[in-house]
C-alpha cells in the first residue's frame, strides 16, 4: 500500500509538541532534519512507530528522521502545509541548531573551523622545530653549521608568518574574499615591525629601530591626541608572531566590512571602492583598537606571572592559564621573565619559568594523545597523533587549536595536569640553565633530570587520564535497517553472483571516509558532483560524491550493504551500507520523468547486497533519446555525517 503522506507528516508534527516547537526544517536525500526548541515535548517512541518513519536519532542538535528516498521530500512538502514553514536548506537547519549550542561551544566552533584546514602546515612545522631546537642543544656547533640555518628557516616559516595562514583561513570561514584576508595577516607581520617575539628584548629594539632606549617607537596618526592618558590613533610598531586571536578578529572585522560595502557601493565602482575601503579600515581597526587591547593583556598576564611564579600556588595558577595564554597569542612574552631569572642571583641564575611551562605543554600532549588513541574517527585520530608528539616537543599550537580546544574537555584536562606538574615543579625547586625549549628537549638545559621526570609524568599523565574520563566521542547515529518485504521477493536476476565475478572497475574507490570505501558502480569516466549537469546535485545539497558518463548499461552495488530504497520510477537505487553509510545512485538527470522505461532493477527494498552484484540495468540509447543527461550520480547523502570523506577519481 502506498504511503500515505499526509498522514504521515500530521503524526509527525503532532508528536514534535506542534508547529511552535520547530526552529527549523529540512530535508536531505532520505531523511527529514528538524530542529526542536524542547526536546522534552518529542514523542520519541510514538514517532518511531510512524508509517513511513524508518529511524530516528539526534545529530549536532537535529532530530533526523529517516524516510527514505524519493518519499521524504514528498512528506516534506505535506509537513510545510501542515505547518505554515517555508522550505529550508541544510545550512539554515545546521544553522539554527548551531544556535541551540552552549555559548562556549558558539566560541570555539569559529576557532576550530579556521584550524582544521591548516593542521597539516602547522603540525609539520611544529615537529620539525622541535626536532631542530633539540638538535641545536643536544650537538655542540650544529647549531652554527648551514643545515642548523636551513632546517630551522623550514621548520618555523608556518609559525612565522602564522598571521597569514590563519588570515586566509578565517577569510574563508567567515565568507570574505581570502586574498583580502592574506592582506591583513600579511600586514600584522610586515617587516616594518619589530617581530612579537624580540618585543621584550631592549637590544634587539634598539637594533632594529636605530634607537638606544630599548623603548618600541609608535605611530600617532592624530598627533599626540590624547584621551585619559591614552594617545588616539597610536600604533606600536611591534609585529603579531605568535598570535592567533586578534588575526582572527580582525579578519571576521573585514569579512562584515567587505559584505556591508558590496552591499551598499554602485556595482560599477564596487571593485574599486570595496577592496581599498576594507583594507584600510580593518588595518585602522586593528591597530588602534585590537592591537592596544592585546598589547594591554600582555602587559598584565606579565605583571601577575612575575608575582605568582615566585611560589608554589602561583606556579600552579600559571601552570593552569599558560595554555590560555598561548590561545591568545601572548605567551611569547615569558622570554622577558626568563631572560631576567638568567641573569639575576635572586633566582641562582637558574629558570625557574622553564618548568612550568613544560608541565604546561607536557600536559597538552597527553590529553592530545588520549584523544588520539581513544578516538574511532580516522581524520581526527591522524590529527590528534602527530600533534602530541609535537606538543612532547614544546609545540603545542597544533595540538591545543586542533584538537583540544576543539573538543574541549581535553584542554581543560590539560589544565589540570599542568597545574599539577607546576606545583611539583615549584615544590621540587626544579630550574634550567637557558630558556627556548620545553618537553623532551628540555632535558637538555635542566638542572636536576629525576624531578624534571617526574614532573613531565605526573602533568602528562593526569591530563591523559582525564581526558580519557572527561571526554566522550560523538558517536555516529546509525540509521535503522529497512524494513523486510511482506512477502518473499522473486527470483532477481543473478542477486547471488559472486563478487569475484564482478568487473574489476568496482573496486576502485570513489568515496572513501572513516566508515569505509565506496567502488565505481558502472564503468565510465568519474568527474566531480560539482560537475553534474543539474544544479541540485552540482550544489552538494543531497551529499557529495561523483557523477560517472557511464560506458555500459549495468550497475553494481559499489559496497555491501541493504537495499533503502529503490525509486517507484526504477532509475535511482538507496543503498544502506557499513558504518551507517547512505549511498544513493541516481541513473540519468531528470529521468524521473520516463517513468522506468529503460530501467530494470535487479533488487528490490529489503535485499543484502554484496559489492559488485549487479542491482540495476539501464537502456543508455533510451535516456539519450529522452534528451537526458546519462550521468549516473554516485552519492553519499549522509556525508556530513563525517569529517573526512574524500571523492573523486582518485580517492
Amino acid at each position: 500500500m502506498a504511503l500515505d503522506y499526509h498522514k504521515c507528516a500530521q503524526e509527525i508534527v503532532d508528536h514534535i509538541g506542534g508547529r511552535e516547537n520547530v526552529a527549523q526544517a529540512a530535508h536531505c536525500a532520505t531523511r527529514l532534519r528538524l530542529v526542536i526548541k524542547d526536546n522534552s515535548k518529542v514523542d520519541k517512541e510514538y514517532l518511531d512507530n510512524v508509517d513511513g518513519v524508518k529511524g530516528m536519532f539526534e545529530s549536532n542538535g537535529q532530530l533526523q528522521l529517516i524516510i527514505g528516498t524519493g518519499t521524504v521530500n514528498k512528506v516534506y512538502d505535506e509537513f510545510l502545509a501542515i505547518t505554515g514553514m517555508t522550505a529550508a536548506t541544510k545550512d539554515d537547519v545546521k544553522a539554527a541548531a548551531a544556535e541551540k549550542q552552549p555559548l562556549w561551544k558558539k566560541l570555539l566552533k569559529p576557532i576550530g573551523d579556521v584550524f582544521v584546514p591548516i593542521l597539516p602546515a602547522i603540525v609539520a612545522s611544529g615537529l620539525l622545530m622541535g626536532l631542530v631546537e633539540a638538535l641545536g642543544k643536544a650537538i655542540p656547533g650544529f647549531s652554527s653549521t648551514a643545515w642548523y640555518g636551513f632546517l630551522d628557516m623550514a621548520a618555523n616559516t608556518a609559525f612565522a608568518f602564522l598571521p597569514v595562514i590563519v588570515a586566509i583561513s578565517a577569510a574563508r570561514v567567515f565568507g570574505g574574499n581570502i586574498f583580502l584576508g592574506a592582506v591583513i595577516g600579511l600586514m600584522m607581520v610586515h617587516t616594518g615591525l619589530l617581530n612579537a617575539w624580540n618585543a621584550g628584548s631592549a637590544d634587539a629594539i634598539n637594533a632594529f629601530f636605530g634607537v638606544t632606549d630599548g623603548q618600541i617607537p609608535t605611530w600617532n596618526l592624530l598627533g599626540n591626541l590624547s584621551i585619559g592618558g591614552y594617545t588616539i590613533g597610536s600604533i606600536s610598531r611591534v609585529g603579531y608572531q605568535g598570535h592567533v586571536i586578534p588575526v582572527i578578529i580582525a579578519v571576521w572585522l573585514m569579512c562584515k566590512i567587505e559584505s556591508w560595502l558590496h552591499k551598499k557601493v554602485p556595482e560599477m565602482l564596487d571593485l574599486f571602492i570595496t577592496p581599498i575601503t576594507t583594507v584600510l579600515v580593518t588595518a585602522l581597526l586593528t591597530f588602534t583598537i585590537i592591537g592596544p587591547i592585546f598589547s594591554g593583556l600582555e602587559t598584565i598576564v606579565l605583571e601577575g606571572a612575575k608575582v605568582l611564579v615566585q611560589n608554589p600556588l602561583g606556579a600552579c595558577v600559571m601552570g593552569a592559564i599558560y595554555p590560555w595564554t598561548v590561545v591568545m597569542g601572548l605567551h611569547h612574552m615569558y622570554n622577558v621573565i626568563e631572560a631576567g631569572m638568567l641573569s639575576s642571583a635572586e633566582f641562582n641564575n637558574l629558570n625557574i619559568w622553564m618548568p612550568i611551562a613544560s608541565a604546561a605543554n607536557f600536559a597538552q600532549f597527553g590529553a592530545c594523545l588520549a584523544v588520539g588513541l581513544k578516538t574511532r574517527n580516522q581524520k581526527t585520530k591522524a590529527v590528534a597523533v602527530p600533534s602530541s608528539l609535537s606538543a612532547a616537543l614544546g609545540i603545542t599550537e597544533p595540538a591545543i587549536f586542533g584538537v583540544n580546544m576543539r573538543f574541549f574537555k581535553p584542554f581543560i584536562a590539560g589544565m589540570i595536569g599542568g597545574a599539577a606538574g607546576s606545583l611539583l615543579g615549584a615544590l621540587m625547586g626544579i630550574g634550567a640553565k637557558s630558556y627556548g625549549v620545553t618537553g623532551i628537549p628540555g632535558y637538555l638545559t635542566i638542572d636536576r633530570p629525576v624531578p624534571y621526570t617526574i614532573l613531565l609524568a605526573v602533568s602528562g599523565g593526569i591530563a591523559f587520564v582525564l581526558t580519557n574520563i572527561l571526554w566522550h566521542e560523538e558517536e555516529k547515529p546509525k540509521a535503522a535497517a529497512a524494513s523486510a518485504p511482506a512477502e518473499p521477493a522473486a527470483p532477481a536476476a543473478a542477486p547471488s553472483a559472486a563478487p569475484a565475478a564482478a568487473p574489476a572497475f568496482v573496486e576502485k574507490a570513489v568515496i572513501k571516509c572513516s566508515a569505509g570505501e565506496i567502488g565505481t558502480p558502472v564503468a565510465g569516466k568519474v568527474i566531480s558532483y560539482e560537475d553534474i549537469p543539474d544544479p541540485t546535485f552540482a550544489s552538494g545539497a543531497l551529499g557529495v560524491g561523483v557523477g560517472i558518463e557511464p560506458e555500459d548499461d549495468t550497475v553494481y552495488a559499489p559496497m555491501d550493504g541493504t537495499i533503502s530504497t529503490v525509486a517507484e520510477s526504477k532509475h535511482a537505487i538507496g543503498i544502506s551500507g557499513a558504518g551507517d553509510m547512505e549511498l544513493l545512485i541516481h541513473v540519468g538527470v531528470d529521468t524521473v520523468e520516463m517513468n522506468g522505461d529503460g530501467f530494470a532493477p535487479c533488487v528490490k527494498e529489503g535485499d543484502t547486497v554484496k559489492k559488485g552484484q549487479a542491482i540495476l540495468k539501464f537502456d543508455r540509447d533510451k535516456i539519450k533519446a529522452a534528451n537526458h543527461p546519462e550521468t549516473v550520480v554516485v552519492l553519499l547523502t549522509n556525508s556530513d555525517d563525517y569529517e573526512d570523506v574524500k571523492f573523486g577519481e582518485n580517492a
